[in-house]
């Protein structure tokens, strides 16, 4: 469908970006750095998506990768690192120091401060382009060699369009980009755990100095620390359970009856400023291709939380389009931008992979069947008495492998 507009002469930019998470922020700044002009719109507001509570673990590549491109300072000086996860179930403690046996490691540090950090080196150091708070985003021709994207002007009510050589569909779960490729142009594949998480933030420090996992006949739960005053934890809950029904006093019965191990520590409680139930759900869209559109990030590909790597495949795509871009458009070279999908597609199937590994781990106790739980107990038992096993899960769980 092509579009119509009141405008003259609709604005050129050689790439617009839909969507200002981490992965369209990223590629902006990427292109920024090239002295390539694009254009950022969000159906948010600034403010929004620098305060919007997301994710919180980075791999070491991808800091790398942030680093090497001008993007980690704020991360670097803030981030907390991490080198160890504490697995709990059978009242017993059992730590895991993947940074003794690979020398790398996490670092936390909240999406919303990455973003922020984004945002501000985009539009404020590198004089990027970035439209907010933008409606009725639409994408048009993108089989053609000149795709057009046309939204409407928050503070005029007008219908703006801008043409453009290339088109990032980087706007979520949600957005319009995954729903622009017709039917029969891409596959979408979905698996569905049939569990569900309720995501908490609690105001209070986090109650160990690493990530911990609790394996539990009464479900998994899990913590993670977000900051020095607010700790993230989960609780596997019925998918579509009702939040209100969680109240406090149950909320914490329930994490430390699920987190209990010898000696441990008891759980420093605080007030609950966030509960949302997440029904644990993953989809991969292949090819992350059509036309000249490219996605990017959740738009192309949805991991469920169980092993955090959402926020790190959506750098990876962005590292890997960003750099295909500007090969592209300053030297005419193809081969990044050819190679796309299918160079972001073998990490998004390992992290997938391993995703459903460690979920047959946290939720397998709880299924209410003696053969799930006994393979559970095996998986967990090989974990901490193989030094293969060991070592094979911190390369998966810290994203290390040689090759994808």
């Amino acid at each position: 469908m092509r579009v119509t507009t009141n405008s003259p002469s609709p604005h050129h930019t050689p790439v617009v970006i839909v969507g200002a998470g981490p992965a369209g922020l990223t590629v902006g700044n990427i292109l920024r750095a090239a002295s390539v002009n694009c254009v950022v719109l969000e159906t948010e507001s600034r403010a929004f998506i620098e305060q919007r509570p997301r994710a919180g673990v980075v791999e070491e590549w991808a800091v790398r990768g942030l680093e090497r491109r001008g993007l980690a300072q704020g991360l670097l000086e803030r981030a907390q690192r991490h080198s160890a996860c504490e697995f709990r179930f059978a009242g017993e403690r059992h730590r895991l120091a993947y940074g003794e046996l690979t020398g790398r490691h996490h670092w936390v540090y909240p999406q919303p401060l990455l973003v922020a950090d984004l945002v501000r080196e985009y539009v404020d150091v590198r004089g990027g382009d970035a439209r907010f708070s933008v409606r009725d985003v639409e994408l048009h021709d993108l089989a053609t060699d000149h795709p057009t994207v046309s939204y409407t002007c928050p503070d005029s009510g007008e219908r703006r369009v801008l043409r453009c050589d290339f088109v990032v569909g980087a706007d979520g779960a949600r957005g319009v980009s995954r729903a622009a490729v017709p039917p029969g142009h891409a596959r979408t594949a979905r698996h569905d755990y049939g569990v569900g998480w309720l995501a908490l933030l609690a105001e209070a420090p986090p109650s160990s100095d690493c990530v911990l996992f609790g394996v539990h006949p009464g479900g998994f739960a899990g913590h993670m620390a977000r900051s020095p005053e607010v700790t993230r934890y989960y609780l596997q809950c019925p998918p579509g359970d009702d939040p209100d029904s969680w109240t406090h006093d149950r909320v914490w019965s329930e994490l430390h009856r699920r987190l209990a191990g010898a000696g441990a520590a008891p759980l420093v409680e605080g007030p609950l400023i966030e509960k949302r139930v997440l029904d644990m759900h993953d989809y991969v869209v292949e090819p992350m291709t059509y036309g000249r559109l490219f996605l990017a990030g959740d738009a192309a590909h949805l991991v469920a939380p169980i092993a955090a790597k959402g926020m790190n495949l959506a750098l990876h795509d962005a590292f890997l389009l960003g750099d295909a871009l500007v090969a592209h458009l300053d030297g005419g070279d193809d081969t990044g931008l050819d190679g796309y999908s299918d160079a972001c597609l073998r990490r998004v199937w390992d992290y997938q992979e391993f995703s459903q590994w460690l979920s047959e781990v946290y939720h397998g106790t709880a299924a209410g069947d003696p053969f799930r739980a006994g393979t559970t107990s095996a998986r967990l038992r090989r974990l901490f008495t193989s030094p293969v096993a060991a070592a094979a899960f911190a390369e998966q769980y810290l994203g290390t492998a040689e090759r994808y």
